[in-house]
């Protein structure tokens, strides 16, 4: 029996270049590369140095405050280069792959017949924790504290997201196997979000609490998803995990191999052809965007347009990303662009502008952020976009001037940068808020625990 969410705060940002649901398998890419800074708030201690041999699931850095979560080769090959910076701090780790891939073999196990602590000492032990991700703070949960739910959203409503049902298809086996692991972790519940009319595998699977989702974006947003099933309290910590990474974690159990490919979304208008591809975690972008994108002018984004990294064609798939996002770079300006009519923009208002009369329009938006940053102006519309029960600009102020009293009060430890994203898409201010909000819940974690 599902239970439903609907949200009514938010935005659908319909952009041009969904993905077509054909998937072509991509090959292996020559160099591979795992950058720490995807794993916020660890500080990466090396394992494997340059020029030595790894097999993919073999260890190449582990955190420095618990040796415990480990973070591992998503191929087999040769490291080739360690890139640091300041102090030393160490900010890529290049692989070159093996014609021939080799596995570390960590043994079939039978999720169903282990205890929590032994799923937890074999996810530590193939490299799986980082997949595990902890509210509050969005860092790579701590093991120490037992988490009182899990949620996973197999709904994904940002601009131009993955089709989850399509790229979980025939992954029932999998995800029951990592499902059945994780939820030895907790007393609690496994929460799982589908779509209110998707056809989603999840709802084939036992021993989760299945929920369906309707209403635009931030909708597919896990936090949103926590905030109406069973929101967190002071004190309380809930663990998060994509269902790209179950597939991962379950395969690891069935098979013994750490197997990092994963099905990723080419979307947006400067592809030629948005679809899906194979591509393993770390892989080379230009390996199978080669011949499919148009790079004159383009910005190329690990992720999505509301809340991923820009990279470069020669950059690498992000650890968690499962989508590579390609539109036009805004670096032109228009003369009295303030003060004309508007078409071809996306709007929350009705002043010059008019996206509000065609809501199913798709629209090929820039990078352009159409003014510049100012200070902040109080419009009452962060509050139409932001479905949590909470303020958001009061929020946003007290993470600024740093009170921890307030940040606290205000719901600090419930957010996430990416629940921001779309209050920072309407700001008129141009404020970043993703930023804003991420150097506040580090103050936070390391102020209050």
């Amino acid at each position: 029996m599902s239970k439903d969410i609907r949200i009514k705060k938010g935005l659908d940002i319909k952009l041009v270049g969904v993905a077509e649901k054909t998937t072509t398998q991509s090959s292996l890419s020559s160099v591979y590369a795992i950058k720490p800074e995807d794993f916020h708030g660890i500080t990466p201690k090396l394992i494997a140095r340059e020029g030595a041999k790894v097999k993919a699931g073999e260890a190449l850095f582990h955190s420095k405050s618990d040796e415990r979560i480990l973070f591992p080769s998503p191929v087999s090959g040769t490291i080739t280069e360690v890139i640091r910076g300041e102090r030393r701090k160490v900010l890529t780790v290049k692989i070159a792959a093996d014609t021939q891939q080799d596995y570390k073999d960590f043994g079939v196990k039978d999720a169903s017949k282990m205890s929590g602590e032994e799923v937890k000492n074999h996810l530590f032990t193939a490299g799986c924790w980082p997949f595990i991700k902890q509210r509050p703070y969005d860092v790579v949960a701590n093991p120490n504290q037992a988490p009182k739910a899990i949620f996973i959203s197999a709904y994904a409503s940002a601009p131009l997201a993955a089709d989850l049902d399509y790229t979980l298809a025939g992954k029932e086996v999998e995800l029951q196997a990592a499902i059945t692991a994780i939820s030895k972790l907790t007393s609690g519940k496994v929460h799982i979000s589908v779509g209110a009319k998707s056809n989603s595998p999840f709802e084939k699977l036992s021993g989760i609490e299945l929920h369906k989702v309707s209403g635009p974006h931030p909708s597919g947003n896990v936090g949103t998803q926590i905030a109406k099933i069973d929101p967190i309290n002071k004190g309380e910590v809930v663990w998060v995990v994509t269902p790209q990474d179950l597939v991962i974690m379950g395969e690891l159990l069935l098979t013994g191999k750490f197997n990092a490919t994963r099905v990723v979304a080419l979307t947006g208008s400067r592809f030629e052809k948005p679809q899906y591809v194979t591509a393993i975690i770390g892989a080379q972008v230009s390996q199978f965007t080669s011949g499919n994108l148009n790079t004159d002018n383009t910005r190329i984004i690990s992720g999505n347009v509301l809340s991923g990294t820009k990279i470069k064609e020669t950059g690498f798939l992000r650890y968690y990303d499962n989508q590579i996002t390609a539109i036009p770079e805004g670096d032109d300006y228009e003369f009295f662009g303030w003060n004309k009519p508007v078409f071809d923009k996306v709007s929350t208002t009705r002043a010059f502008t008019f996206s509000w009369l065609n809501p199913n329009k798709k629209y090929d938006l820039t990078t352009n952020t159409n003014g510049e940053h100012r200070a902040f102006v109080v419009t009452g519309a962060y509050e139409a976009v932001f479905p949590l029960d909470i303020y958001p600009m009061q929020l946003l102020k007290a993470f600024m001037y740093k009170d921890l009293d307030e940040m606290e009060a205000l719901g600090g430890y419930e957010v996430a940068p990416e629940d921001f994203a779309l209050t920072e898409f309407i700001c008129v201010s141009k404020q970043p808020h993703q930023k804003i909000i991420r150097e506040g819940l580090d103050l936070m974690r390391q102020e209050l625990g």
